[in-house]
Order: structure tokens, then sequence, then C-alpha cells
């Protein structure tokens, strides 16, 4: 029967004491050992996290439990029933296991109701449209009050942070098979604080009608916050399992063998910068309150709420270096690292070293033809560098794990030696390790004069910068230095009216 209500009766499922168990469980690819005798046993009701660095097999982990991805060995059962042999994603969904994908996979090109459908084929007949129209909009009512999502837009119109909440509602709508085990996969990696809060609290309500949730997080302070127990992998295996009560940040970060994340020191004079030469420079007068301008060898940050302008002034930097622009002033080469690496970052039917090496094609062309030896020369030493976790330069990227793809991303725009490196949230949903390669690499470069503009949803990354510009609804509202950094000044900037215009 069709229920789209939260319901006890539509999403408890079992009260088994375990929904779901995996029984030495591995997965290899070739001669990589990707996740190794893992045991894994979840309860209803509860909150389970699961930590590591990228590369560490979560993401090989929650794919064999939603079906997308064959166990190599081990068993599967769900609610007392061995589900072993031919368990794909079709028998997930029937045993009510749902998973939200760090790396989204709405259809683009389809609108947002219509997307729903593709979760529900069972969707049919004269009315299925309205009836999927009311399906996701009840669920974003319920999950992001106040969402602003219209569910006849096309996926593709949407910016990135609702496209994770049309991912993220999509998954708690109901049909024809209760949710018994949702599955996140870094859900709050392209949220503002608020919209993540939401959902973090609406997980809890759900927990209440017995649905386990499995949490991927590096943000460790909705780990503590939200879970209840917390299993640590590395290498493939699970390495801890802890109930949550009592553990702290510092205690997560030796669990997982890392130290807290980094960032480089502010300031332009002490890392060896020119503080006193531009490189960005904006030319409007309507700019006198805050103006904009970046110093060589300095990192400017531009703050926060996701979606209020900071996208469109990194691409309006990136066309100014290409191309004459009245009111922005770009002195040599630039580069943009995207966030939402899925659809502006990768190539996805492209290796590892194809996908690093494409900035730089045009020095390894000689007569019209590649140097493929030199292109190799460059993709390892970049693998080498960022430690890119992947053996051979010529496997495919999508092998990779997501904070793996995104150093690709760096590997490629750092290759061509830009003088700015344009960063739109880069970071998001890579571990603390990674961070701090990345880190060291951002203290290298400043030091020889690059200079970075910077935009994050992560108000700690704001330790990188030296001064920070704050967005809202397209205007600077306020703009200061490390120096002068509270997270009150930050917060009450967010959401006050602009001085600056950013798009003249």
């Amino acid at each position: 029967m069709m229920n789209d209500n939260f319901s006890a009766e539509a999403v408890s499922g079992s009260v088994d004491n375990y929904l779901v168990e995996l029984s030495q469980v591995s997965r290899h690819f070739g001669a990589v050992q990707a996740m190794v005798g893992v045991d894994l046993k979840i309860r209803p009701g509860r909150m389970m996290s699961i930590l590591g660095h990228n590369g560490a097999g979560k993401s090989t982990l929650i794919k064999i439990l939603a079906g997308t991805l064959p166990q190599s060995s081990g068993s599967i059962t769900i609610s007392g029933e061995d589900v072993t042999h031919r368990y794909n994603m079709r028998r997930a969904y029937a045993h009510g296991i749902r998973c939200v994908f760090q790396e989204l996979s709405l259809c683009p090109n389809l609108r947002v109701f219509e997307n729903t459908r593709v979760l529900h084929p069972t969707l049919s007949g004269r009315g299925w449209r309205n009836t999927a129209r009311r399906l996701i909009g009840d669920a974003l009512d319920r999950i992001f009050p106040e969402h602003g999502i219209d569910v006849n837009s096309p996926v593709c119109e949407l910016p990135l942070s609702q496209r994770q909440m049309v991912e993220i509602a999509r998954a708690f709508t109901v049909v024809d098979a209760p949710i018994r085990v949702i599955i996140l996969d870094e859900p709050t990696s392209s949220l503002d604080p608020s919209c993540a809060r939401q959902l973090l609290d609406f997980t809890r309500k759900i927990r209440h009608y017995g649905i386990a949730c499995i949490f991927i997080s590096h943000k460790l302070r909705e780990i503590i916050d939200y879970s209840d127990d917390i299993v640590v992998m590395r290498d493939g295996r699970i390495t801890a399992r802890e109930v949550s009560n009592g553990l702290s940040e510092s205690d997560l970060l030796d669990k997982m063998g890392m130290v807290a994340a980094s960032a480089p020191a502010a300031g332009p004079a002490a890392a060896g910068g020119d503080g006193g030469r531009m490189c960005v420079e904006h030319l409007c007068e309507s700019y006198v309150p805050f103006p904009f301008y970046v110093n060589v060898g300095e990192v400017v940050g531009l703050a926060g709420l996701s979606g209020h302008g900071q996208r469109e002034l990194l691409l309006r930097i990136l066309a100014a270096a290409k191309h004459a622009d009245r009111t922005l002033r770009v002195t040599g080469e630039a580069v943009y690292i995207a966030g939402d690496r899925q659809n502006e970052g990768i190539f996805p039917l492209w290796s590892v070293g194809e996908n690093l090496t494409i900035g730089v094609l045009k020095q390894l062309t000689r007569r019209g033809l590649v140097d493929l030896a030199e292109e190799e020369k460059i993709a390892l030493e970049w693998r080498d560098k960022l430690k890119i976790k992947v053996p051979f330069v010529g496997d495919p990227i999508t092998g990779l794990s997501g904070g793996n793809q995104q150093k690709v991303l760096v590997a490629r725009a750092l290759a061509c030696r830009p003088n700015v490196v344009l960063l739109d949230d880069p970071l998001r949903g890579v571990d603390v390790q990674t961070k701090n390669e990345l880190y060291a690499e951002v203290r290298t470069r400043i030091q020889s004069g690059c200079s970075f503009v910077w935009f994050t949803t992560e108000n700690a990354e704001l330790a990188i910068c030296d001064r920070i510009y704050v967005f809202n609804q397209g205007l600077i509202t306020d703009a200061f230095t490390q120096g002068e950094y509270t997270e009150d000044r930050l917060i009450r900037a967010s959401f006050k009216g602009g001085l600056v215009d950013v798009s003249k």
C-alpha cells in the first residue's frame, strides 16, 4: 500500500536484534584488496558512524550494503534472511535499504519530481506525476523547512546544495517498500550549517521509528553529537568499534591514526609573498566600502552561506584572467578547482593520469603528438607529491575515492604552475589526513608567490586565510583580516544586507 507519511507502520520495518549482518565480507579489484574480512551488525533505531581516511574502504562497504557492488566473498543477512547470492540494488530496496551517495545519483536532465519516479518505478498510472510531486515535496518540507526548491525544476538548474537536499529527501520517500536502513555518505558536505543541523535533527526523529542510520562524515563534531556507535576503518579493515558516548575529537583522530588538520599560517609576509603587490583587484568605485583585492602570495577567503555569490566571483576572476574585464584586473594565469567534481571536475571515462595532465597537454605536444613518456612522468610526480592512492596512473579515475579524486583536481591545477588558484569549496567531504597534505602544498605554493582565493563552507578552514570577505545574497557584507575574525562576526555578516555588489 502506498504511504507517503513517515509513520511507524510505514517505516519501522523489522524489530529483530539486527537488521543487517555482514560476515567476513571482502572485496578485491584485481590484486587490490579494497575490503578485507569485515564483520558488521546493524541494530534498529541507532546511528552508526563509519570513520576512516579516504581510501580506507568506507565507500566499498556502503556500496556493498546498498547492493550497487557485489562482494567477492562473505555473507550478507537482512532481517534474518540470507541474501548473499544475487544481492543487488533492487533487493536492497525491497528490504528497506536506501543510500544517499556522496557523488549525487540524480539524473540532471530530469525534473526533481521525475527523479523521484526513478527511485520508485512502481509509480505509474495517469496520476503518477502529482503523486511524485507530493512525495518529494513533503519529504523536503519535513527535513528542510523553507528549502525553497521547486519540484518542477530540472535538477541541472539547481545549485549543488539544493541537489544534495533533493538526493536526501528522495531517499526518505516511501511508496511500496518501507525504510529500515538509511545510508548517508557525507550528506552534509554540500549543506550550510543550518541545513546540516536540520538533517541531523531529522535523523534523531526517524530513529524513534526503528530506522537505522549509517553515517559517514569527516566532520567529527557531527559524529560525536549524533552517533550512537562508531566504527573505524583502515586499509579495508575494521580496526575499532566504540559506543560514541564520552568520546572526544582527539579520541577519534587517535583511533584513525591521524593528527588534527593544521591549516597554513595566515599572512603573506610570513609566507614569503609580496603583500604590497596585487594580482587581483576590483576597479569599480562602488567597491569602496570593502575594496576587493588579492595580494601576491596571499590566501583570501570567501565566506558566508553557500550559493550567495562566492562561486560567481571565482568564475569572474577566472574569466578576467583570460579576457579583459573593465571592472576586474587579474595579473598572470588563474586556474579553477571545482568542488562539484562529478559535474565540473573529473572526466569519468579517462584515467587518473589523463585527468591530471590535461591542463599541461599543450606543453607536452610536439608537432601534434603528445609525449606519452613525459605525460606519465608528470602524472607519477604529482601522484607521489599529493599521495594520491592509486597504484597505476593508467587506472580509471572513477575507481578512486572522492578524496583522492579531489587530489587529482588539485594536482591538475597546480601542475599548470598558476599565479592565482581559485578554489570552490574543494575540501568538501575530504578527510583530515588529505586536508593536511593539501594544506602543506598550499604552504609551499604561497612561499613561491602563488595566491589563493578560497571559498569554504567550513568555518575552521578560514584559519587558512589572510583576509576574509563575507557574502549574502550576492553581496559582500563584511571584510576583515584573520586577526579580526570571530565566529559571531561571521554569522552576523552572513545574514545581514549587503553593501558591495560582486556581480558588477
